[in-house]
């Protein structure tokens, strides 16, 4: 198969276009200019793939009417690189953005725990380690078995058992 020249002139503008965008300073256009080549590049790939023929899988045709799979492994491969990158510009172009809006103060942040003293932190601290230790020994309960995983399975938890004791107690009374 020899190329559509509507095709290659179509690659050839997307390149120009491409480049050309991406030589600007703006983030925005760099981006756009990236989606441009890698387009075009996906369009190369699929031009100098050659002609149309039908899947290597296929069983019962011939090695000459299959077709070529790695430009069409090469174009996934292209895409995905495309599409990586876009997202690590746009996270760029998110964070300059982000940055410009701070204006004088920059990327400094204030401390929003200068002013607390050392038993301020170590109640802090203290307050977070107990709590670490109700979780560990809820958990301990709950493999025990005489634990519950919420408030109501602890209320009919308690209910229950409530019910048991009296029931085994007016057994033990009719059987005396």
């Amino acid at each position: 198969m020899s190329a559509s020249l509507t095709l290659v002139i179509v690659m050839a503008v997307m390149y120009a276009a491409g480049v050309y965008v991406m030589l600007e300073r703006s983030l925005t256009r760099v981006l756009i200019g990236f989606l441009l080549v890698g387009n075009a590049t996906n369009l190369l790939i699929f031009i100098m793939s050659g002609r149309p023929g039908s899947s290597p899988i296929v069983t019962g045709t011939s090695v000459e009417d299959m077709v070529d799979p790695i430009p069409q492994v090469l174009m996934l491969t292209a895409i995905v690189i495309n599409f990586g990158i876009t997202a690590l510009l746009l996270a760029l172009i998110y964070r300059s953005w982000w940055l410009a809006q701070l204006g004088d103060e920059g990327d400094t942040l204030t401390d929003e725990h200068a002013t607390e003293s050392s038993d301020d932190a170590d109640a802090t601290f203290r307050s977070s380690s107990d709590d670490d230790d109700a979780v560990a020994e809820s958990i301990d309960e709950f493999e025990r078995g005489d634990g519950a995983t919420s408030d109501e399975d602890t209320v009919s938890t308690k209910t229950d058992a409530a019910g048991r004791a009296a029931a085994s107690a007016s057994n033990r009374g009719d059987a005396r």
